[in-house]
């Protein structure tokens, strides 16, 4: 299967580099020099990878990868940036890009990325083809359409936030610190952005829980991390 990179890259030399070598991997790759065309791109192609770097022309990769998250399609993110500063990393992670690269990159380190990235969404489209819907008190879990309802009422989450909350429903009980969500939900090589974790766990029970103050599904183990609430159960439906 020939996978589909959109490389959004403003400087031709980088550009190039990366089509080259992720042609070597035998990916098809289509290039936008600016963020409005990439949009364009992304829009109206699917594709299997977005490589989006961060300071862009006529649109930047903060708000582009922002406006694609409001969308209702889900296309992976690496994000290039040529600052160092964590601010823009927590942000961009935050804003649902999926991994992040700091320029000057070695062309090895990139490519693993890549298939990093790729094994974790064959992965998860794996586990969600072979899953059941879970029920869970007043939660239906739809896990093949990715869709969840509270009392009936279908909930709008991110991908993110969908990843999270699965994977708390498929281990009831099961208490996880925040860097083993990190590297579940994110993928290895995020060690010191735990905060991610928070914010995404504080928008999930704004969604789903009656009072986000008072959770009923996921719950806050003191000085360990979060659980799915065992009492309620995940059942097949």
């Amino acid at each position: 299967m020939t996978r589909k990179i959109l490389v959004i890259e403003d400087n031709p030399d980088i550009a190039k580099l990366l089509a080259v070598n992720l042609g070597d991997l035998g990916c098809e790759v289509a290039l936008a020099a600016d963020g409005l065309a990439g949009l364009h791109a992304a829009e109206t192609e699917r594709h299997d990878l977005i490589i989006l770097d961060l300071m862009l022309p006529k649109l930047e990769g903060l708000e582009l990868c922002r406006r694609l998250r409001a969308g209702a399609d889900y296309t992976p993110i690496l994000m290039l940036t040529a600052k160092s500063s964590e601010v823009d990393r927590v942000v961009g992670l935050e804003m649902g890009a999926d991994d992040y690269l700091t320029k000057p990159f070695s062309v090895r380190e990139l490519l693993a990325r890549v298939k990093a990235i790729f094994r974790r969404a064959e992965g998860f489209a794996k586990r969600e083809k072979e899953a059941r819907p879970l029920v869970a008190g007043g939660m239906k879990i739809d896990v093949e359409k990715r869709s969840v309802t509270v009392a009936g009422k279908p909930v709008d989450l991110t991908a993110k936030e969908f990843d999270l909350l699965l994977q708390f429903a498929q281990h009831p009980g099961r208490v996880y610190s925040r860097q083993q969500l990190l590297d579940l939900v994110w993928g290895h090589g995020h060690i010191g952005y735990e905060h991610t974790v928070n914010s995404h766990i504080n928008r999930l029970r704004g969604k789903i829980e009656g009072d986000p103050a008072k959770p009923d599904y996921v719950l806050t183990v003191w000085g360990v991390g979060y659980k799915f609430n065992d009492a309620l159960g995940a059942r097949g439906a």
